[in-house]
């Protein structure tokens, strides 16, 4: 997999997407990465990017040239173009599943008041958001929309069922995790995990999940079987 990110911020990306996992993933040759700064795409002498809005409003837009000329001297015939933004489509674990699939993807960061709507209408594959919040601009988010994609490419992890086990994977959020000491502060391990008994292990885990996602989120249990 290929992953272009077009952004104001290319030092908010590199910086975690080039740390543990993401690295040794494209030191293995798993993904290939590339960040961009829009600006290298602006014409004029001050590499201007953005403009007041039309029809008034605060803030400013992002210009629609830059993104173009930025889009069209990346992309090939398989890319899919995504565009963070809060008035995307809500990223989830079965969204991150479906892109992992892809061969190219080229993510445009959205930042100031947003951008140009003619960007969306008329270059941009799917708009997606990481939450019901607003961030200062769209560079984390990618970061984020990379990480989730990129760990469940084959060979990313150290395990290949650890991202089938990871919440969300199932609509369920993981069950409690432990390790060594069985015994801290007089707190114990539940017994069923010292057991060996790997088919009670896994009924006591699902229960486990179940009541984790009950208490934190239980409007996936609708979802789930």
């Amino acid at each position: 997999m290929k992953i272009d990110i077009v952004t104001l911020f290319p030092e908010i990306c590199c910086a975690p997407l080039n740390e543990s996992m993401m690295k040794r993933a494209q030191e293995k040759g798993i993904f290939d990465l590339r960040i961009h700064n829009l600006r290298d795409w602006a014409t004029d002498k001050h590499h201007v990017v953005d403009d007041a809005p039309f029809g008034g409003g605060q803030g400013m837009v992002m210009k629609p040239e830059p993104i173009f000329a930025a889009v069209e001297d990346l992309r090939s015939e398989k890319s899919k173009i995504v565009l963070m933004s809060p008035a995307g489509r809500r990223f989830n674990q079965q969204l991150a599943s479906q892109l992992s699939k892809k061969s190219h993807l080229i993510v445009i960061c959205g930042h100031y008041e947003g951008v140009d709507h003619r960007v969306i209408e008329h270059l941009v594959d799917l708009e997606i958001s990481i939450g019901d919040y607003v961030l200062t601009n769209g560079a984390i988010a990618a970061v984020v929309l990379a990480d989730a994609i990129v760990r469940l490419l084959p060979g990313a992890l150290g395990h290949e069922q650890s991202a089938a086990d990871d919440s969300f994977a199932t609509e369920l959020l993981e069950g409690p995790q432990y390790t060594r000491p069985a015994e801290f502060r007089g707190w114990k391990v539940p017994e069923i995990l010292l057991s060996g008994n790997h088919a009670e292990i896994a009924k006591w885990r699902k229960e486990q999940a179940v009541k984790r996602t009950k208490q934190n989120r239980p409007d996936l249990l609708g979802r789930s079987d």
